[in-house]
């Protein structure tokens, strides 16, 4: 086998390279890399294999310098006589951002870059299967509280939280448009969170979330709210799976919890909450007192018993202690709206598919793996993740 992996510097990506490589089934994978040389590129890949110490073999993984958004992309990957016998993609990069100032990058990275790859991928001989990583989300908020299959995604009538779903669906779109079926895998994991190993996760993705929640303390977002989060590692083993087993019976899966392990997040801040004694109680309010967080942490001023906040004015006090600048709490909270938003959609994703074709079994929930990121928690700046996300 001969893999063409994308993201392989990324969380899910760097996951499913060193998992890939250590396959005896796999002769080579070479990973699209955005780097100014080789030798950068080369010094990326060599990290994603040091963080945890795995053995990496220049003779199996080879960089391919290029970018997503380089509109010559496609002719560029098929000049390249290295590779003429790839048999395999594995397109897992995408921009994840849910920032609005990045819609245009993310538009670009997730549709105009995989049409270069599927343009590409139409000239190999070779081609067994196209995998396409696109993300549970692009039902969008059409969907609400219930348990969501397969089937019922893509919609092109719904309407989208952020511009990331949207382009994800928009990419899933495309498969057919350049690949027959029987050439096309899509795998679309739901929340990925942390890592169920005892060690440091590769990325604080979505973590950062959780990191900011335990140094708030108030949230305004449904505690009982159903959340489909995954480990890292939970990610990685299903799409592998999937993708070495040559009589699934399906071309789309979802990568999930299901209804046996989704979480909530009452659940999961009770998971979290004896690795730091000293800090306020966890408290949930309801989501419209965001406003008034917001409208608190750009006036800066006292408030009165008519106002929502007032019960909890301890927290307004223990956040002032704890950040200073209000300005930084205002950072956390536009940052965080997307994931609220995402949280009271109660969305799990059904993956009964998965659980039927591969022997990976159901997830570990959230709320019991997590424990092995509290540690981590504190270690997370997560003023860098508010303005990455």
């Amino acid at each position: 086998m001969q893999i063409f992996l994308t993201g392989s510097t990324g969380f899910l990506g760097g996951e499913l390279l060193v998992e890939l490589a250590k396959k005896v089934e796999v002769e080579k994978i070479y990973c699209l890399v955005r780097a100014s040389s080789n030798e950068k590129a080369l010094e990326r890949i060599i990290k994603v294999f040091d963080l945890h110490g795995d053995h990496f073999d220049p003779q199996k993984i080879i960089p391919v310098v290029g970018e997503l958004t380089d509109n010559n992309l496609s002719d560029k990957l098929a000049k390249n006589k290295q590779l003429k016998d790839i048999d395999t993609i594995i397109h897992s990069a995408a921009n994840t951002s849910f920032s609005k100032i990045y819609d245009d990058i993310v538009e670009k990275v997730n549709i105009g870059g995989t049409r270069q790859l599927l343009k590409w991928a139409q000239t190999l001989h070779n081609l067994n299967v196209f995998t396409y990583v696109g993300t549970a989300t692009i039902c969008g908020t059409t969907v609400k509280n219930c348990i969501i299959t397969e089937d019922m995604s893509p919609n092109l009538a719904a309407n989208h939280l952020v511009k990331y779903s949207y382009t994800k669906m928009k990419g899933e779109l495309l498969l057919k448009d350049y690949l027959p079926k029987d050439k096309i895998l899509v795998v679309r994991p739901s929340i990925i969170m942390g890592d169920s190993r005892t060690w440091v996760p590769r990325s604080n993705v979505i973590l950062w979330a959780l990191a900011t929640l335990n140094q708030m303390r108030l949230f305004p977002v449904n505690a009982q709210s159903n959340i489909d989060v995954i480990s890292i590692d939970y990610a990685t083993q299903s799409i592998i799976e999937l993708l070495f087993n040559k009589h699934r019976k399906y071309n789309i899966y979802h990568i999930s919890s299901g209804k046996a392990s989704a979480t909530n997040p009452e659940k999961v801040t009770n998971a979290i909450k004896d690795f730091f004694p000293g800090k306020p109680d966890f408290k949930f309010v309801p989501k419209g007192f965001l406003v008034d967080m917001k409208k608190w942490s750009k006036e800066n001023t006292e408030i009165n018993e008519s106002n929502h906040l007032y019960k909890y004015k301890d927290y307004l006090d223990y956040w002032t202690l704890n950040f200073g600048d209000h300005t930084k709490l205002r950072i956390l909270l536009y940052a965080l709206e997307p994931y609220i938003n995402f949280i009271e959609l109660g969305q799990i994703f059904d993956n009964t598919r998965l659980i039927e074709d591969t022997q990976i079994g159901s997830s570990i929930p959230a709320n019991i793996y997590i424990k092995n990121s509290g540690k981590h928690l504190e270690s997370i700046n997560i003023f860098d993740g508010a303005l990455d996300s």
